[in-house]
């Protein structure tokens, strides 16, 4: 069988970042054979420079709004970003599907090999089958006049059946938000069988705090433009996590998108209700925070807590590209005392865990993670580059 010998500056394994002086070993379809000392691995060896790593995993997309690419002004604010969305969503099935191609022919460009990625429509199927990446399609479902929970919930099934009949066994049927999803159509949604994999979009914003605890602020604009009356509501006065979770049980994964507002109460309950509730998983998407205007997690408190992290874009309606390095880059800016190989594995063997890739993630033996190259690192990371090698 004939090898393929990768040599760089330095080499992240999916965990930790070696000095360099090792070669990756691979088959010529990309499956890991060894990482060996440059001294046992012979000749022909591939010069790389700057860092070796497995592939990227994206855990947080919406692919099908790529054509929003730039009609979203940055710094709208939560609620104008929704109204955007919801108003601007809906053009010609050309312009999204081209959209939905270049995106992901620039996200494979640039590393990334697996995808969690949020779907309310089938749009995204007729790409997705090619198998350029792999992805784990979560349909996402709303509704939050409690009567029409069996309706909705027939409507995500109806996209769910979609994706099932094309790509077996890589979908569920998740929930959008805390404020957009009612008690009822959430237990529908939590008991679908084989629901095991969950995201949930998770206190991204102010508006949705106060939404929560009172029943003031922003949102009610939203629903104002949806014609939906909230006489009927009444503020649980919990936070998201505390008010989400409990309707999963522990065999289930959720993966909590943006965490913006999660406070220590929220980490230290999360964290003693750990063997009753599911499995959590913390995914951070940096870039479209701050492109909305909902400013950062406090990435310093979530890494004092157990929680496996893991990183996502979002979409192109709320950040200028879907690379996995970029929010990288971002996340290194402001908390400079992360650990480069933290952040890295973050964006590979964390992301392949959460979303149930274990082919991907790590320079293990057989494994098929992709082989990708960050460049020009040498003084930091702001003006580095990635690119998929293998």
């Amino acid at each position: 069988m004939a090898y393929r010998k990768f040599k760089a500056d330095q080499l992240f394994t999916g965990e930790a970042l070696l000095s360099g002086g090792e070669v990756l070993i691979t088959s010529q379809k990309g499956e890991i054979e060894a990482i060996v000392p440059a001294s046992e691995a012979g000749d022909d060896l591939e010069l790389v420079q700057g860092i070796l790593c497995p592939g990227f995993v994206n855990a947080h997309c919406h692919l099908e709004l790529s054509h929003m690419k730039g009609r979203i002004q940055p710094g709208s604010g939560m609620v104008d970003f929704l109204l955007g969305v919801m108003k601007q969503r809906n053009v010609s099935a050309e312009e999204v599907q081209q959209a939905i191609s270049d995106a992901e022919a620039a996200m494979y460009a640039s590393g990334i090999v697996a995808v969690g990625d949020i779907c309310n429509t089938p749009d995204s199927i007729a790409q997705k089958v090619k198998g350029t990446i792999q992805y784990r399609n979560f349909i996402e479902t709303m509704g939050f006049i409690p009567a029409t929970a069996p309706q909705r919930f027939a409507f995500g099934k109806g996209v769910f059946d979609q994706f099932e009949s094309a790509l077996p066994g890589r979908n569920s049927i998740v929930p959008h938000a805390p404020y957009s999803v009612s008690p009822a159509l959430l237990q529908l949604i939590a008991g679908f069988p084989g629901n095991q994999l969950i995201s949930i979009h998770n206190q991204e914003s102010e508006a949705e705090t106060a939404f929560l605890q009172n029943g003031t602020g922003e949102m009610h604009r939203l629903y104002e433009f949806l014609g939906i009356d909230l006489s009927f509501y009444k503020p649980p006065a919990k936070s998201s996590p505390q008010l989400m979770l409990p309707a999963f049980n522990k065999e289930q994964r959720v993966i909590l998108v943006h965490d913006v507002h999660t406070s220590d109460s929220d980490l230290v309950w999360m964290e003693k209700n750990r063997v009753t509730l599911p499995e959590v998983v913390l995914c951070l998407c940096p870039n479209a925070n701050l492109y909305i205007g909902n400013g950062l997690p406090d990435i310093d408190l979530i890494r004092k807590n157990r929680f496996i992290v893991t990183i996502g874009t979002d979409s192109l309606s709320s950040n200028y590209q879907l690379n996995i390095l970029e929010e990288i880059k971002t996340i290194a800016q402001h908390f400079p005392a992360i650990p480069l190989a933290e952040l890295l594995q973050w964006s590979t063997l964390n992301g392949a865990r959460a979303l149930g890739f274990e082919s991907l993630g790590s320079f293990e033996k057989g494994k098929q993670p992709g082989v990708v190259s960050i460049e020009n690192c040498q003084e930091g990371l702001s003006n580095a580059s990635s690119k998929r090698i293998l």
